[in-house]
């Protein structure tokens, strides 16, 4: 963790880093009356309140509006931590949920800059629900297929990090940024201070990114484009005005997309060798034995040469939410050459863990819940066998990839790279439109363990390979494979 805590931004900073000076239309809800030192009768918070009002130039905790970012039009919506703490009350209540149910009138993805130190004591309980506004808010928007992206700032804790923040399909951090729900003055004494960090919080699987802030208004505009609805900047969608209550109840309801293109099939990609050999994916295996030789050969391309080529602009998804990750699976949205958005979900050739699978499933279910088509690239020996993944749930996490295929209403479309080991595969793999290369094969087993089971010799492993009709060739043959790419 960095040994310095990073600058706090004003909310209006934080917006302007992003909009520029004029890419930002305030609008506020309609005024609510709160009696003498709130619902508490709190001795002295109408006091703390307007001392905050005097510091920070801020009515709330809470700033939001539309706004442009890059080319992207957005609803933005900003916490003022120099506002008793960016904490939040029952008005900044009000402003989170007309936030929410702006970008659903306008049907404009939801930006989060978030700095908060959790609910307001003063207001007790009537703080705390507020957390139940905002999930419903945001339950709603995403059941209308718009995207949340959350910016968390330093510090960002409590149910303002359990719900805006957390909740977000994508999270991105600042560096060095104070991050956790639970903060700094309600930790053990003993607690390790980088768990509770930006980069803490990225090892662990639970922000996607660490972004510093000069790169902060172009990564912001990738997701935005990536993630839709692409609605054009100067484009004028209807909506409440920016002084009406935005929390109108005749917003736009929730409405299913139509599925998108497929995703097209990447290009197969040459074997790297020696100037004097030509490559072998220029014909097709003769074997089985050769079929499984080629997809373990360590010269093959893999799932990083094929992102590479097949995208211009890559945006990771990182860890799966429950404290695992899993280096061996890539996952994420991209950006191809002509614009156009693709979810990936790409094995490297290493057993899949648990943790690689439940982020699999987040990926494909974002993709699908915003009308994105996804890519899945496989190439894996089979999923992680070890204790530690059975403990991890191995089964329960496959189970939920299978079903997250199963589910998706965008075209998922799958090339097979390399190995494509059983059911660890399988579970990547889309039915009727997977397609694969000359240097691949796909197995209901591997034939080491197929031969150990069926109790032959390691001799005879290369004859169970041929047996089980496991070349790219045979997999078109069986109806598996659409066509051989390459």
């Amino acid at each position: 963790m960095p040994d310095e805590t990073p600058a706090r931004m004003t909310a209006r900073e934080a917006v302007t880093l992003l909009t520029g000076p004029a890419g930002f239309t305030e609008h506020l809800p309609p005024p609510r009356e709160l009696p003498a030192d709130g619902p508490l009768g709190w001795a002295g918070y109408d006091a703390a309140r307007e001392r905050a009002r005097t510091r920070t130039g801020e009515e709330e905790s809470v700033v939001y509006g539309t706004g442009v970012v890059g080319d992207r039009a957005c609803v933005l919506l900003s916490f003022e931590f120099g506002f008793l703490g960016g904490s939040l009350g029952q008005r900044t209540g009000d402003r989170l949920e007309a936030a929410y149910a702006l970008a659903l009138t306008r049907r404009l993805p939801l930006l989060a800059l978030v700095a908060t130190g959790g609910s307001r004591m003063q207001e007790g309980m009537v703080a705390l629900t507020q957390l139940q506004r905002v999930a419903a808010a945001a339950t709603r928007l995403r059941a209308a297929g718009l995207p949340q992206i959350a910016v968390v700032r330093d510090p960002t804790t409590g149910g303002g990090w359990a719900t805006v923040g957390a909740g977000a399909d994508v999270v991105l951090a600042l560096p060095g940024a104070q991050v956790g729900f639970a903060g700094s003055r309600v930790r053990p004494a003993d607690a390790d201070p980088y768990a509770y960090s930006a980069e803490g919080q990225f090892a662990a699987g639970q922000v996607d990114a660490v972004v510093p802030a000069d790169e902060l208004a172009a990564t912001v505009t990738h997701w935005l484009r990536a993630l839709g609805p692409h609605v054009a900047a100067g484009a004028q969608p209807s909506g409440t005005g920016p002084h009406d209550p935005s929390g109108a109840p005749d917003a736009a309801p929730p409405r299913p997309h139509d599925p998108p293109p497929a995703a097209p099939v990447p290009r197969a990609l040459p074997v790297p060798s020696a100037p004097a050999v030509p490559s072998a994916a220029a014909r097709l295996p003769e074997t089985g034995r050769e079929a499984v030789a080629r997809a373990r050969d360590a010269r093959r391309p893999r799932a990083e040469a094929y992102l590479a080529d097949y995208f211009a602009v890559r945006l990771p998804l990182h860890g799966d939410r429950c404290g695992g990750t899993d280096p061996g699976l890539l996952c994420g949205f991209g950006l191809r050459a002509d614009g156009s958005a693709v979810a990936y979900v790409a094995q490297c050739g290493t057993a899949t863990r648990p943790a690689g699978y439940r982020t699999a499933a987040r990926t494909i279910r974002l993709a699908d819940r915003l009308g994105v088509p996804v890519l899945t690239l496989v190439d894996t020996p089979g999923a992680a066998n070890d204790a530690e993944a059975e403990r991890a749930g191995a089964g329960a996490a496959i189970a939920e990839t299978f079903a997250a295929i199963a589910a998706a209403r965008v075209p998922v479309t799958t090339l097979v790279i390399g190995e494509g080991g059983s059911g660890g595969a399988l579970a990547l793999a889309a039915p009727g439109n997977t397609h694969v290369t000359a240097d691949s094969y796909f197995s209901v087993i591997a034939p080491e363990l197929a031969a150990a089971i069926l109790k032959r010799p390691p001799s005879e492993t290369g004859a169970t390979a041929d047996q089980l009709r496991l070349r790219p060739q045979d997999l078109v043959d069986l109806g598996f494979a659409r066509s051989i790419v390459g």
